[in-house]
Parts: structure tokens; sequence; C-alpha cells
């Protein structure tokens, strides 16, 4: 099988789990989720299988495009949420993350994105492309759960009067909880992909560790709102709402460096 097909497969999984966590929203059987965390998992051993095979048939890293990180960041949101409903019990929040995750896959599969392999440019072809960008991504991914149990957040706190107080509270804390945990994951792996590698790469590409490129500064901008979340979290003993805000916020800071900067802003980095 070719890494279409594998990637086409991995889609069709991916709207089951996303179908199957729809369900679970509405009727909260537990059999449900379960099948939505089990064709999550199939979905994400074929879209492995479609990154091996484009490795393969390139000979680099399988993010050299936007069709190509697209993919990757599609994978690594998912293996973000699988690991944290793992170690956190986050059913409700698997259909807002494949939403997520098929948004990703379906813009990589249109038409507006090339799928052509071409020869790396030869600053690109080096080692540090597969750290630099790997680690980036899935710190992003950590910060995309992030996003929707923030959301979530908002929503059940909104909503406490109209549920049993205790158990409301309870809810709308351990998304609060999950909020952090995973922002506390994902910050680590975007300082050390989106910023030090980075940093590395540059000066040995480009002789200078920053030239204040548009995708540069926008990444200091998210890493800065995260920071913040973390500080304030931390040091200032914020939670729930502002927090959440602050989330909400970094998120976007995030999607806007990667698909705004590659669209808006001319620079060194650039996928588009």
């Amino acid at each position: 099988m070719s890494e279409t097909l594998f990637f086409q497969a991995a889609l069709v999984f991916y709207v089951l789990s996303a179908g199957a966590y729809l369900v679970f929203q509405l009727n909260r059987r537990p059999s449900f989720s379960s099948a939505g965390w089990t064709a999550g998992l199939a979905g994400l051993a074929l879209h492995t299988a479609a990154l091996v095979l484009r490795t393969l048939a390139s000979g680099h890293a399988p993010f050299t495009n936007m069709y190509e990180s697209l993919s990757f960041l599609a994978w690594s949101c998912l293996l973000a949420y699988l690991v944290m409903d793992r170690l956190f019990r986050l059913p409700r929040a698997g259909f807002f993350l494949l939403l997520i995750v098929l948004a990703f896959m379906l813009l990589a599969n249109s038409p507006l994105m090339p799928k052509d392999i071409k020869p790396l440019m030869p600053a690109l072809q080096s080692h540090w492309l597969w750290l630099h960008v790997s680690i980036t991504l899935l710190g992003e991914a950590f910060f995309a759960v992030a996003f929707v149990t923030s959301i979530m957040y908002l929503f059940a706190s909104s909503r406490r009067s109209k549920a049993p107080a205790e158990k409301a509270a309870a809810a709308a804390e351990k998304l609060d909880r999950v909020s952090y945990r995973s922002i506390a994951a994902g910050f680590p792996l975007f300082t050390l992909g989106g910023l030090v590698l980075g940093m590395v790469w540059a000066h040995k590409a480009w002789g200078a560790y920053w030239s204040w490129d548009p995708k540069e500064v926008w990444s200091l901008i998210t890493w800065f709102v995260y920071a913040l979340y973390l500080h304030t979290r931390l040091v200032m003993g914020w939670k729930g709402r502002r927090s959440a805000f602050i989330a909400i916020l970094g998120f976007l800071a995030a999607l806007f460096t990667y698909f705004g900067v590659n669209y808006l802003l001319s620079g060194l980095h650039s996928y588009a």
C-alpha cells in the first residue's frame, strides 16, 4: 500500500472515532467512548505507517511542506490526546480534539496542498530538521489538548448552577488541572524544539542565532503567552477562568505562528 492509501485509511478511522465520541456526548455510554478511543488508536497506527512510508519515499523528514507538516501535526495532536486521556480519563474531550485533528487532515488532503515530493534545499538537509520541527509540533499538540480542555472548562464553569454543585465543581476543576498538565508537558517541548534547537540550527545554517524572522518573532510571542500562563499559575496562584483564557490565547498565537506567518508574512521560514 502507498502512503496515500494509509493516509486515507487513517482519515476514515478518525471520522469513525469522532462519530463514536459524538454519540458518547449524546448518551454518555462508556462503550462509545471506548469505541472512539480504539478507532482513534487504529487511525494513529495507520497514520504512523503513512508517515514512515512518506519518509522512506522522500528520504527526508515527513514535515518539509504544508501537506506533510499538517499531517504530522494531526498525528501529534491525536497522540497527545490519547496520552492525556489515559492519564486523566477525558472521553468528553475526544470529540472536540478529533475535530481539530480532522480539520488538519482534511486541509492536508485538500487540493490546496501540493503533495509532490521535492528535493530539499541545502539548509534543510540536516538532522536538525528532525529535532527542531518534530519536537516543536509535539509541544503544540499538547497545547491543542489544553485549548480544548480550557474551552470545556469555561462552559462547565458557566453552567455550574444547572448541575449538582459538587459534581460540577469537580468536573470543572479536573478540566482546569488537565489544561495545566498539558501545558506543563507542551511548554518544555516547545521551548526545546521551537526556540533552543531552532536557534542552534539557525546559527549553523545562517550564521546567526536570531534574525528577527517573522516565524521566530511569533514563536517567541507564543512562548511568552505560555510562560505567562505558568508564571501566573505557579507564582501568583491563578486558576480557572483567567488561566483558561490565557491557554486559549496561547493556542491561537501558535496557530497564527503556524498558518498566518506562512501565508501573510514573508521570511526565511515558510511552508506556503
